[in-house]
């Protein structure tokens, strides 16, 4: 056993109804006096619960899926003519990729205090889009210097809302297997993320506005995130990027249609893998099991039945004759050391197969 692992340095704070507390706390720590707060339309009011009692100057609602660069532009030229010294966002994966944006140029810190399952809070992973392509990076100064995670600010996210979320919060722990820098500690955060996202995304979906079923799937995501930004990006993600910045899909359930799809191209070329994913879903993964040859892929379709999960990219609006494209764009973003060679005509057949919802998510 040889490899290098990195931990990215950063506070969490993780207590369900002590979000207003420990914000405020960690932006006297910063000693902070000119904060701006970014928050989308949606959470608005939530944002001026959270964070009252704060030296706000600027409160930022212009919040775009996949970060348009003229979007961040904007908050960019806000945050500069206000003074600002501090950013808080509060709320999903968009709302934190705009707070990042802003700080890959400025240095500004970063508190996040997240409302979905994102993860983005605990990388520092950026992405924008411009035109209809999505770019990514990795540069310390876009990673929050603390986090706060309250349960409670996830009890009015929608049920169908939340397993999207989660779900892409599980594609983190299933790319975080076999990603580029993918390491034994990577692979046990992922798996412990597994483990608690399939305890807690259908106690959600059974108990919405119960804590267990909340705090399990948030601890499940930050884990996974974690994992995801110490391995980096697997082959899953490079395909979801590419169908986000094409076609404008909705990111979480772009991830969670994507998901057992790529997981079936990739497992059986990975037995390692395989098998912690199973037992992390509680199914055996020992090859040739009469009840059970590929536990993997069972378990995650077992959590998907019970999640009622998003089932296709058509649905979703992709058009059927933009599969060409996207597999010539994904093929150009295939990561190093992806378990399986992938070639055009069986990254073809995955996009066809998760734009179609084929039954059975056998890509092999």
């Amino acid at each position: 056993m040889e490899f290098e692992h990195v931990s990215l340095p950063q506070r969490v704070l993780f207590a369900t109804g002590g979000a207003r507390g420990n914000l405020a706390g960690q932006i006297e720590t910063l000693g902070a006096r000119r904060v701006m707060v970014i928050a989308g339309e949606g959470e608005r009011d939530l944002a001026r619960t959270v964070a009252d009692g704060l030296p706000v100057v600027r409160w930022h609602h212009e919040v775009v899926m996949h970060v348009p660069v003229e979007v961040a532009e904007r908050a960019r030229e806000i945050a500069a003519a206000d003074g600002v010294d501090a950013l808080v966002c509060i709320g999903g994966g968009s709302t934190t990729g705009l707070a990042k944006a802003v700080a890959l140029t400025s240095g500004l810190p970063i508190v996040a205090v997240p409302t979905t399952y994102a993860g983005s809070e605990a990388t520092n992973v950026w992405g924008m889009t411009e035109g209809a392509r999505k770019t990514t990076g990795v540069d310390d100064k876009v990673l929050p210097r603390a986090i706060v995670y309250d349960a409670s600010l996830m009890l009015t996210l929608p049920v169908e809302l939340s397993v999207a979320s989660g779900l892409n919060a599980l594609a983190h722990c299933v790319d975080s297997m076999w990603a580029p820098r993918a390491d034994p500690i990577d692979r046990a955060l992922a798996a412990e993320g597994i483990r608690a996202l399939r305890i807690g995304l259908p106690l959600v979906v059974k108990e919405p506005t119960g804590a267990e079923g909340r705090e399990h799937a948030l601890y499940g995501a930050y884990l996974s995130a974690r994992a995801f930004a110490s391995a980096g990006s697997g082959l899953h993600h490079k395909i979801c990027h590419v169908l986000g910045g094409m076609f404008n899909l909705p990111h979480a359930q772009t991830h969670a249609v994507v998901l057992p799809y790529v997981l079936a191209f990739n497992a059986p070329y990975a037995d390692d893998a395989r098998r912690l994913i199973a037992a992390a879903f509680d199914v055996s993964a020992e090859p040739g099991s009469a009840s059970d040859p590929d536990g993997a892929v069972t378990g995650l379709n077992n959590l998907r039945a019970q999640l009622n999960a998003p089932r296709s990219l058509r649905d979703l609006g992709m058009p059927e004759d933009g599969i060409a494209a996207a597999a010539e764009a994904v093929l150009a973003a295939v990561p190093p050391r992806n378990p399986r060679p992938v070639t055009r005509e069986n990254i073809t057949e995955l996009l066809h197969a998760a734009w179609s919802g084929t039954e059975g998510t056998d890509a092999r």
